[in-house]
């Protein structure tokens, strides 16, 4: 895009694009972790903020230049950096937890966080994954910072200075530090957090520096406590100084705990012991390759191979690990639960709400022992806290909608996870589908929905309609697990009967999912672009596509698969109206589908995402292919503003990956993928079982976005589906790409993917 200046990281020699194994050699240094960052509550083009960190890693690092507790921590547009924060946020929405900083300064020691800041240009920051380096003008002092997963090193580049000194400020609602200048080493712990935790929830820190202190001091408030080596209260820091020649370069060796102090010590003693920076720099690059690799591509553009491992990298960060290993060499983690240290996995960081759609899935395909530790957690979760978070951050939040641990849980058993406690899970979503937990837990009007079949209009509980439809996905996830697991027909039945109740809100009227009153009169007035109310960030436009386990019951109600594409053209081909009323102001998420030119369709936000999937389902499938390399072309690009919404803990992102594949999982509760078009001429996924999935479609082009044929290991395919089960066992698929449509190809009523309607 003209408007930014091309960042360090993209440009780059054409020698990473050298084919190895069949893929790039170094897909990490494709990476922009600047994608999204040009962002503002107003207008969201990913929320994004660079993560400095290593794949699910308990920490992340970021320049910060939004001040102390501004959930926009970081953003394209601003000029000034005022600190290098430790960061768990999972959302600018949710903002963050247990952080603290690391700045560097010359010259008068500057407390204030606005009037330490220090100019800083895009020209002199390069940003990776596993490497980040900014130039920091006021000070004359470059910072690099390199990580682990749940520690770093640092390394400051000085002028020469009589004062040179390193700031490190522990934040407000109550921290600690204390110097111990003997051993060149800072501890503390910051209690920051935005809920969702203990009242003993700390984030401990230890830090040393390899040069001595000449001066140093405990500050608190933006005063300096003179001499005093240690402080307690609302807000504490430290700050230590030196003399330094030109170019002298200063290390430190970080690392946190949410368990304590000497926890910290072991972390990192484990990850970093005597490494130098280049080590740990070196080693950072290898695990993100080596994460990176199991999905290779070939003979795409430069802009859509950046994009690919961009939106790739966003993927692999939450929930992020919250368990440490003691000195015993067991997991062991703080429970934002009990506030006790218990045994075992646990994460966080994440909303079921967006990535239970396309990031789960992708994780049960590509990384099924990382996803095998995420259900042990919730294992963890459950036995700790009595409910299956929806939102964890780190604990219960009360946000968003929904009952959606249920897919997640099911998913991953359903597509072969083992070897965890999957009855106590099943007996979790049980308890979570029946009845309402605290902050978003449970179900909210579980009793009028376990008796009228939805949630009313007019009981006073908001975003009513869409609880109801997922809900009643939810439901169809419990049957599939149970079914699974083998359990009576008379205690699974009752999901599967729930998961039919999507049938409450349709109103053939108007063709759309609609809010119902208790009486069982619908809502009115009606207006099908009012956001909000009955629905949750969308309209009844959005949400109507929201049966992802029976689209052919949706294609019947709508009156058949000609009336159902009918509908769907008309997502858009309508123009992009809109009714703010029940927010009393024009939220971002309308904003962005407004700005889209794509009509109705707000693919910067989740409800609607799977809806390109549909037309397989109604005998269309090559309008599937049209609409989702317009999307991937139109609305990703791995540059500032290359998200069209909240990029969302990897959910958007996901799209865009599975999309590229060639697939997508629009019933992640069910064996299927969904077909589209491949994006590449060639994609390579490395299973962890040994066995690789070849995508190939040679003649792929901007112009040839269409499928003429595929086969399947040789054999010619028709349908409009991918089974999971195959796809694992080692396939090759070959696409035959064409600059027209086949009309006949995936037309048959035996093409469709799985619809609980068709089963027998």
């Amino acid at each position: 895009m003209k408007k930014y200046t091309l960042l360090a990281t993209l440009l780059l020699p054409l020698s990473i694009l050298a084919q190895k194994n069949g893929g790039v050699s170094n897909p990490v240094d494709l990476i922009n972790p600047l994608m999204g960052t040009a962002s503002k509550p107003a207008l969201s083009n990913g929320n994004t903020y660079p993560a400095i960190a290593l794949p699910w890693g308990m920490n992340f690092w970021t320049p910060q230049t939004g001040e102390m507790g501004n959930g926009w921590q970081y953003t394209y547009d601003a000029d000034k950096i005022l600190g290098f924060k430790q960061t768990h946020q999972p959302s600018p929405w949710m903002n963050d937890y247990g952080m603290f900083s690391i700045f560097p300064e010359t010259g008068k020691i500057v407390l204030d966080e606005q009037k330490r800041a220090s100019w800083f240009s895009h020209k002199a920051e390069v940003a990776k994954a596993y490497y980040y380096s900014v130039y920091l003008a006021d000070y004359d002092v470059t910072t690099e910072i390199t990580p682990t997963e749940r520690a770093a090193s640092f390394r400051f580049t000085f002028p020469e200075s009589d004062s040179s000194h390193i700031l490190i400020d522990a934040f407000d609602k109550g921290s600690y530090v204390k110097i111990i200048p003997g051993e060149r080493k800072i501890i503390g712990y910051s209690t920051k957090n935005s809920g969702a935790v203990t009242d003993n929830f700390k984030n401990f820190f230890v830090i040393y520096v390899d040069k001595a202190f000449d001066v140093a001091s405990a500050w608190h408030d933006k005063n300096i406590d003179n001499g005093k080596l240690e402080y307690t209260g609302d807000h504490a820091g430290a700050v230590i100084s030196f003399k330094t020649k030109k170019g002298e370069q200063v290390h430190l060796r970080v690392a946190s705990s949410f368990i304590s102090v000497e926890q910290a010590e072991l972390n990192l003693k484990r990850e970093i012991g005597g490494n130098s920076f280049a080590q740990t720099e070196q080693n950072a690059k290898t695990t993100w390759n080596k994460t990176l690799s199991r999905l290779n591509v070939e003979g795409g553009t430069i802009d859509q191979t950046r994009t690919f491992y961009s939106c790739l990298y966003r993927m692999l960060f939450f929930p992020h690990k919250m368990f440490e290993v003691d000195a015993k060499g067991q997991n062991v983690h703080y429970s934002p639960y009990n506030g006790k240290v218990m045994p075992g996995y646990l994460f966080a960081g994440t909303g079921f709400w967006d990535t239970f759609r396309a990031l789960y899935p992708f994780l049960n395909l590509v990384y099924p022992s990382v996803s095998k530790q995420m259900q042990e957690g919730l294992v963890n979760d459950y036995k700790e806290g009595g409910w299956l978070p929806e939102w964890s951050s780190p604990g219960y939040a009360d946000c968003m909608i929904g009952n959606n641990s249920a897919s997640v849980v099911a998913e991953a058993y359903l597509k072969g996870a083992r070897g965890y406690d999957i009855e106590t899970l099943y007996e979790a979503l049980k308890h979570g589908a029946n009845n309402e937990g605290p902050n978003a837990t449970g179900r909210r009007g579980v009793d009028y929905y376990n008796t009228l079949g939805y949630v009313p209009y007019d009981v006073k509980i908001n975003e009513n309609a869409a609880r109801t439809l997922e809900y009643a996905y939810d439901d169809f996830a419990i049957y599939q697990l149970g079914k699974a697991l083998g359990k009576p027909t008379a205690e699974i039945e009752v999901y599967k009967k729930r998961s039919q109740n999507y049938h409450n809100l349709y109103d053939k009227q108007t063709g759309l999912m609609r809010g119902k009153n208790k009486d069982g009169s619908f809502e009115t007035p009606f207006n099908p672009f009012k956001w909000g109310d009955a629905f949750t960030e969308g309209n009844a436009w959005h949400y109507s596509w929201g049966v992802f386990h029976d689209i052919q019951g949706l294609i019947n109600l709508m009156g058949g698969k000609q009336k159902f594409v009918a509908k769907l053209d008309s997502v858009f081909t309508l123009p992009p109206t809109f009714d703010d009323s029940y927010y009393h102001t024009v939220i971002h998420e309308i904003r962005e589908m407004q700005i889209a030119n794509m009509g109705q369709y707000a693919h910067g936000n989740q409800p609607i995402q799977h809806m390109i999937y549909l037309y397989n389902y109604a005998g269309q499938p090559w309008k599937t292919q049209y609409w989702a390399r317009e999307t991937m072309n139109k609305l990703y690009k791995a540059t500032p503003d290359g998200y069209c919404g909240d990029e969302d803990n990897g959910q958007t992102s996901a799209w865009y990956v599975f999309s590229a594949m060639g697939f997508y999982p629009v019933t992640p509760a069910s064996d299927q993928y969904v077909l589209g078009a491949p994006l590449f001429k060639k994609l390579t996924i490395n299973l962890e079982n040994g066995k690789t999935i070849t995508i190939n479609a040679p003649k792929n082009s901007a112009e040839n976005k269409y499928v003429n044929s595929l086969t399947v290991n040789g054999k010619a395919y028709g349908f409009n589906w991918l089974s999971h089960k195959a796809l694992v066992s080692g396939e090759v698929l070959n696409f035959d790409m064409s600059a027209t449509p086949n009309k006949q190809r995936g037309t048959g009523k035996g093409d469709v993917p799985f619809s609980m309607s068709n089963e027998k």
